[in-house]
């Protein structure tokens, strides 16, 4: 009997302080795991500048004559490798004009070498000796008494005329030989012509966008295709003239892809590297372009990037650091549930800075350091959640 007396009484002061006990306090003592007291981070400020992901190399193929597309070699998105054929253009009429020009290459050889055959007979057997003479006698008669006459009265020449001989024959030689080197350049812009007939694939890469089909005809300068190496890739980005100094080739920033899209704040980000500074600022919007290289396999080409760029400039000042997980996203707008005096969440708006290294993110305004915030609400939690509603917990 005295043992249940003495076991009732110790019971007793626990029903008691249960009874007394209000909700919303066996609530705090249940989630209070989940609620994280906001904390002050110093760092340094930065801007958070919009870029866009472009490949490491991209060219733009040109017809560069005119004609009609026979072959194309695949469509959007197939790769090719270095020195592989993309697109051909028909070139049948090049083709008839090379084998018209080869056929004068050839005469103009054989006349070549024909005044070559002539000099050499002018130099060792000269038309100035073995001519006849002006008085038609035999020419035993008139190599003996003809000739050396006519020499001795000054009526004929026969060391000019073998001067003359010979520069005529060189003179013929020279023009064989003009023909010929005007007929071999013309033979080297016909075969360069045949080669811009066929777009050939400059490096390792895929077609990104095709302009034409085959059977398209196509006029000097018409683009036919972009070409692209996108297994490196780069963010392109237009930071302001200012936060030039705090930059230099080699340094390893932030910054993420397509953010709002990944539904959580900070599932893209990733490290970038200072690839290429532009030299030149631009004189009109007074920005400076910085190419950053971003991981491998992280982005795809065209897709929006924002680079967070520090701002050596600004005064430190200190922001509230949050963990990720609080963050919930009303839309595109991100919010956080602040735990009121009464324990209550309300959802309020905030405005994410950079993430930090440790996993948290930064919150430029929306927080106070001190606020109790929940770090990972349910889908049961809703803005006025009141002790009532928090009965079934």
């Amino acid at each position: 009997m005295g043992k249940t007396i003495n076991r009732a009484l110790l019971v007793a002061p626990l029903l008691l302080a249960c009874a007394l006990a209000t909700p919303a306090m066996l609530h705090a003592a249940v989630a209070a795991d989940d609620v994280y007291v906001v904390k002050q981070a110093e760092g340094l400020p930065t801007v958070s500048v919009g870029g866009t992901v472009i490949p490491y190399k991209e060219v733009t193929m040109a017809a560069q004559i005119p004609g009609r597309i026979k072959y194309l070699a695949g469509i959007e998105g197939d790769a090719f490798a270095r020195d592989e054929l993309l697109v051909a253009i028909d070139d049948s009429e090049l083709t008839a004009q090379r084998q018209a020009l080869l056929a004068q290459i050839a005469t103009a050889d054989a006349q070549l070498r024909n005044a070559g055959v002539q000099f050499n007979r002018e130099l060792y057997a000269p038309r100035a000796r073995s001519s006849p003479g002006g008085m038609g006698v035999p020419n035993l008669f008139d190599q003996f008494f003809t000739r050396p006459m006519e020499d001795f009265i000054g009526d004929r020449n026969q060391d000019a005329e073998l001067s003359a001989d010979l520069f005529a024959s060189n003179t013929q030689i020279q023009e064989a030989r003009n023909m010929m080197m005007r007929l071999q350049a013309e033979l080297r812009a016909l075969d360069s012509k045949l080669r811009d007939a066929r777009a050939i694939a400059p490096f390792d890469g895929v077609v990104v966008k095709k302009f034409i089909e085959v059977g398209d005809t196509v006029q000097p300068g018409q683009p036919l295709l972009n070409f692209a190496d996108i297994e490196f890739l780069q963010v392109e980005v237009d930071i302001p003239a200012r936060l030039r100094p705090g930059l230099r080739e080699g340094m390893m920033l932030r910054a993420e892809l397509d953010v709002q899209a990944q539904g959580t704040v900070g599932a893209g980000a990733l490290p970038v590297r200072v690839a290429q500074i532009f030299p030149m600022a631009d004189p009109q919007r007074h920005t400076v372009k910085v190419k950053f290289d971003l991981p491998q396999g992280m982005a795809q080409p065209g897709m929006y990037a924002k680079v967070l760029v520090p701002d050596f400039n600004a005064p430190a000042r200190v922001n509230p650091v949050i963990p990720r997980s609080a963050i919930r996203f009303n839309g595109s707008l991100p919010g956080v549930y602040v735990l009121d005096e009464q324990g209550n969440p309300q959802l309020r708006l905030v405005r994410i800075g950079e993430p930090t290294p440790n996993g948290n993110v930064t919150i430029l305004s929306g927080l106070r350091a001190g606020e109790n915030i929940l770090t990972n609400p349910g889908p049961d939690v809703a803005t006025g959640w009141s002790r009532e509603s928090g009965k079934g917990r």
